[in-house]
C-alpha cells in the first residue's frame, strides 16, 4: 500500500514497484486518514508511509494502529526523525531518491517480511525516540472505537492520568490517549498548561479560580464547574505564570 498526498510521489513509487513480480500495490492512498482505514481493512504486508501529510501525519496514523505492517517511510530532511530511522533500524526514504536506494530499503523490507519478527516492537520504539522530539503538539489524534477524532490543543481544558493513558477533557467530551503525563508536560506549552499535580496538566486559560484545599494542597476551579487538585509546586508555577 502506498500513503502520501503528493501524486508524483505515489507514481514514483509505482513505477519503481514495477520490477518486483512478488509485490502488489493493493492500495493508494492521499491523506492519513483514508490510509489509516485502508490499512484496518485490506491488511497489506507492506505500506509506503508518508510523514509529512496533512490532516493526519504519517506518525498519527502509525500511533493508531494496533497490528501495524512493515513501513518504509518516505519524508523530506527532518535530521532528528533521520537519527530516529538509524537507531531503530527502521527504513527510511530520503526525497528525492533513487532507484537503487529504492531497492535497498524494498530488499530490507522482503527480509523482514520473510522473517515474520518484530515489527510491532520495532514500530513502538520509533514511536518511542520520536516523542523525544523537542517540539511544541498542537492537535493530538485519537483512535475511538470505528473513528478517529482529532482534537486541537487549544481545546483541551486539562489532562488526568488513568493508569498507563491519560484522560483529555475538552469542553464537549473526553478521550483517552496511551501516552504518558511526561510526554504531554514536555509537548505543550509551558505557558498555558501547567502540571499542577503529578496526575494531572491543566489549561490555565480555563482557571476560573484558585483556592486554599488544605496545609498542602490548592483546589483549582474551572470555568466549567470543575476542581482539580493542585500540590503546593503546582499552585506556585500557577502563580508565576498568572502573576498572582
Amino acid at each position: 500500500m502506498i500513503i502520501d498526498d503528493e501524486k508524483p510521489a505515489r507514481e514514483i513509487i509505482r513505477t519503481y514497484l514495477k520490477t518486483y513480480e512478488q509485490l502488489e500495490v493493493i492500495g493508494e492512498c492521499a491523506d492519513g486518514f483514508t490510509g489509516l482505514k485502508a490499512v484496518h481493512d485490506l491488511k497489506p504486508d507492506l505500506v509506503f508511509l508518508d510523514i509529512q501529510m496533512p490532516r493526519l501525519t504519517g506518525l498519527e496514523l502509525l500511533e493508531l494502529l494496533e497490528d501495524p505492517p512493515v513501513i518504509i517511510f518516505s519524508t523530506a530532511y527532518d535530521q532528528y526523525a533521520l537519527q530516529a530511522f538509524e537507531k531503530n533500524a527502521t527504513d527510511y526514504l530520503l526525497k528525492p531518491y533513487s532507484k537503487e536506494r529504492f531497492d535497498q530499503a524494498v530488499g530490507k523490507a522482503l527480509e523482514r517480511l520473510e522473517a515474520g519478527s518484530g515489527t510491532k516492537e520495532m514500530v513502538r520504539s520509533f514511536l518511542g525516540s520520536m516523542d523525544e522530539k523537542p517540539e511544541m503538539i498542537q492537535r493530538i489524534a485519537i483512535r475511538n472505537r470505528n473513528k478517529v477524532d482529532v482534537v486541537p490543543v487549544n481545546e483541551i481544558l486539562y489532562l488526568e492520568a488513568e493508569g498507563d493513558y491519560v484522560m483529555i477533557h475538552t469542553r464537549e467530551a473526553k478521550f483517552l490517549k496511551e501516552k504518558t503525563m511526561k510526554y504531554f508536560e514536555s509537548h505543550l506549552d509551558p505557558a498555558r498548561f501547567v502540571r499542577i499535580h503529578r496526575s494531572c496538566i491543566v489549561n490555565v486559560e480555563s482557571i476560573h479560580r484558585i483556592e486554599l484545599y488544605d496545609k498542602e494542597s490548592y483546589s483549582v476551579h474551572l470555568k466549567t464547574g470543575a476542581r482539580l487538585k493542585a500540590s503546593t509546586t503546582g499552585y506556585k508555577i500557577l502563580k508565576q505564570i498568572l502573576k498572582m
